[in-house]
């Protein structure tokens, strides 16, 4: 069975951790599979978003996989050598710094340790109201490395986040959107639908706008107010002379709705 599954359907790409009956933890084949899959929507023209899930009803994902960290040693040679081979060749959406394209987390379940990592780095968080995210690496003797110490304070606010960090707790769906990490909870059974609403808002927005305003405000946030306004911003560049530029206003004065072309 395949360890993720991988659909692009109207330039929107969907990819869903398949490891339902392992909560769809991180093992070295699914997180090259993710790298992949990124690379895919990072590098397709006809992808404009991206929404990451989890098989199933009980995980979005639950981090690492511990049982394959803690066998993984008495694996052969050429096993390890396999795993290693994948590990270098792995690029986690934890670390591409400035992704270009917009991404969703629906977050079915289960959200922990790399799986809130993964959330962390995307753009916009839905959840079901059962689901639980939390960073409980402390509690097996780690830390959350894959940029999560950095990214909670940034995201909640620095003594909020170290409530969580210090302690390994697990919040729920309705405190993460109380602390703004979470964009929308809803009943589960309206997980799908409302982020099909989502996907429809931002694709009626022309493409090449939205990769330039991520852009922008995703570095900004790294220099002051007044430099962040001054950058030269590349997707800002290729969107003022894009075609879509001409059909957005184009579009309003004959009073029909935009046909975008990402050019």
């Amino acid at each position: 069975m395949a360890v993720t599954l991988f659909e692009v359907r109207d330039h929107v790409a969907t990819i869903t951790l398949n490891r339902p009956e392992a909560m769809n933890s991180l093992n070295p084949e699914l997180r090259w599979n993710l790298s992949s899959h990124f690379d895919e929507i990072e590098q397709n023209d006809d992808i404009w978003l991206g929404v990451v899930t989890g098989a199933g009803d009980r995980a979005f994902c639950a981090g690492m996989d511990l049982k394959h960290h803690s066998h993984a040693r008495d694996a052969s040679a050429e096993q390890r050598a396999e795993w290693e081979k994948m590990l270098k060749e792995t690029r986690p959406i934890t670390e591409r710094w400035h992704f270009p394209k917009p991404l969703i987390a629906k977050v079915n379940g289960y959200a922990l340790g790399g799986g809130l990592e993964t959330a962390l780095a995307c753009d916009i968080i839905v959840a079901a109201e059962s689901a639980e995210l939390g960073l409980p690496e402390p509690r097996r003797g780690l830390i959350p490395g894959a940029v999560g110490v950095h990214r909670l304070p940034r995201q909640i606010g620095l003594k909020a986040a170290m409530g969580y960090l210090l302690t390994g707790r697990h919040m729920s769906a309705q405190r993460a959107y109380e602390l703004a990490l979470v964009n929308q909870v809803v009943p589960a059974e309206q997980l799908d639908e409302t982020v099909d609403e989502w996907i429809a808002d931002i694709m009626r927005c022309a493409p090449l706008a939205v990769r330039a305003v991520k852009e922008a405000s995703m570095k900004g946030l790294d220099v002051t107010l007044a430099d962040a306004f001054a950058m030269p911003y590349e997707s800002e560049t290729i969107r003022r002379h894009s075609q879509d530029a001409i059909e957005g206003p184009k579009a309003f004065a004959e009073k029909r709705q935009p046909n975008w072309q990402a050019k």
